[in-house]
């Protein structure tokens, strides 16, 4: 099932010299050592008459690969293959097998069916380019196609100081940017164990009183010695469900589950050097097993890597286990761009503290309130944070998060999950207010995705907070800038400076 992903299906064509297809490298770094067979529809193809196709080359033909003339395939690279002479397919469903010597694999086989579909004429397709589709031409060929289809002209989206071709893997048919206003709140301090001293936040946005409602509240936060932030659990889930005949059939098969667990885990290893199989949750219902696969996955979000690493583990179950009537790699249950509660209970990405005891007289002289107030307000809150049946008993941890996912690269879809909060107040003796949120599914990277592209990589370093070994420190300087925004609406709501603040900067003005 694993080798199956490297067809890419719907790349079966008729062309005007043969036929063609394409693989794509989905698994890890490799290379080509030799061509062994093709065959379409059980008949083998001439190997001879056999071309490989790249982005950096075209027509290879196989027979020149070898040991020791080998073909690079990184991960991620397409490769289109074209048969020559080939008799042209039918318009309709064809087996394709392919086997070749690759390293560091060994012998590669996979065998799919794929279709010849029919083109219509008049179909209107956004152009593109198979061997380079992030290159000039085809960029302002898009550019013109959407001009041309829309009667509006492409001017600030297609102004941008990046390399489109460092967006493979993040973007297809790229065509410009878009920009987004930046501004920088801070400094904040953070008291964390890997995010320790004064910090300038980044944060994108088009909201008006954003940017300076989290200055306020990092003001107010700094005054009163800082926010201690602790990173408390880190996990990131893929969950497949397999089906049985019955529920007994199920429920033996978590038993062998639990039993395989190393077994399992060398599995799903094997397919990345970061990601770390820590336990798997089992869930029973009717004929159904769900299997939460729990990973760790370093300064990656790690969704793509956890996916590649359960897909390899089920594989191996799949062929080890009899019973299984049906397979499905996810069941909608790692709830990914979802707010969930299981997310909640159990952790998805990064489960953040931020705590700080907030001073009475720094309250009463910069926000106007008691610590007294702030605390009646977070207990009705959370009254009607459980009536209306949201994931977040705080006020607007989605606003912080957002702008400093886009500023950072991170997958904004993830702010779904990563917006849940829970607030706690406590008045303390000396008349001060304990004040605390946990964000339980943090999903954020410091490597890989997004994080790379230049206003976002920039945006990172600025924190210090690009590359390996930064995602704890990163997830400290988010929750932390989430706690001052919590302080700052809270106190402007309690003062009644709330409307009064969008009035002076926001869209009401």
């Amino acid at each position: 099932m694993l080798l199956k992903q490297l067809y890419t299906r719907g790349s079966l064509n008729n062309t005007e010299r043969g036929i063609e297809f394409s693989i794509k490298n989905r698994l890890k770094d490799a290379e080509i050592k030799e061509l062994l067979h093709i065959k379409i529809d059980g008949k083998e193809v001439d190997l001879s008459k056999v071309i490989f196709n790249t982005s950096e080359e075209k027509e290879i033909y196989s027979s020149t690969i070898t040991k020791d003339n080998r073909l690079s395939f990184p991960l991620r690279q397409t490769l289109h293959l074209e048969v020559l002479d080939h008799p042209q397919l039918a318009v309709e469903k064809h087996d394709v097998e392919v086997s070749v010597k690759a390293s560091p694999f060994g012998t590669l086989k996979f065998s799919v069916t794929d279709s010849i579909a029919t083109e219509k004429d008049d179909e209107i397709k956004i152009p593109r380019d198979d061997m380079d589709d992030y290159g000039e031409e085809i960029i302002k060929t898009r550019q013109k196609f959407v001009e041309d289809f829309s009667g509006a002209k492409v001017n600030h989206i297609g102004k941008y100081s990046i390399d489109p071709h460092e967006l493979n893997g993040n973007i297809e048919h790229f065509t410009g940017v878009a920009q987004i206003p930046l501004g920088f709140a801070g400094p904040v301090k953070i008291n964390g164990e890997h995010a320790i001293g004064d910090f300038m936040v980044p944060m994108a946005t088009t909201e008006g009183t954003l940017v300076a409602s989290y200055n306020r509240g990092m003001k107010i936060a700094n005054l009163c010695g800082g926010i201690k932030v602790s990173v408390v659990d880190d996990a990131m889930q893929r969950a497949p469900v397999f089906e049985f005949e019955d529920a007994r059939g199920a429920r033996d098969f978590v038993t062998w589950v639990k039993l395989n667990f190393k077994k399992i885990k060398e599995e799903a290893e094997s397919t990345s050097s970061i990601a770390d199989l820590v336990y798997i949750d089992h869930f029973l219902s009717n004929k159904f097993a769900f299997l939460r696969f729990n990973f760790k996955t370093g300064d990656a979000a790690g969704q793509n890597m956890v996916g590649r690493a359960t897909f390899a583990a089920s594989s191996w179950i799949l062929d080890q286990y009899m019973g299984i009537k049906n397979f499905f790699l996810e069941s909608n249950f790692a709830t990914d761009k979802k707010a969930s509660q299981i997310n909640i209970m159990r952790t998805r990405g990064k489960r953040v503290t931020a705590e700080i005891t907030l001073k009475k007289e720094v309250l009463q002289q910069y926000m106007r309130v008691d610590p007294e107030q702030l605390d009646h307000h977070a207990r009705i809150s959370a009254i009607g944070s459980f009536l209306s049946g949201v994931n977040n008993t705080g006020l607007h941890s989605p606003n912080g998060i957002t702008a400093m996912f886009i500023a950072t690269g991170q997958d904004v879809a993830n702010v779904s999950e990563s917006s849940a909060g829970i607030i706690y107040t406590e008045l303390t003796k000396s008349g001060d207010l304990y004040f605390s949120i946990t964000i339980p599914s943090l999903i954020i990277a410091t490597y890989g995705g997004g994080t790379g592209i230049g206003t976002q990589k920039e945006s990172l370093e600025l924190m210090n907070c690009y590359g390996k070994g930064k995602a704890y420190k990163f997830a400290e300087i988010v929750a932390g800038v989430v706690l001052a925004g919590e302080i700052s609406l809270a106190s402007a709501i309690s003062s009644s400076d709330w409307v009064s603040s969008h009035e002076q900067y926001g869209r009401n003005r």
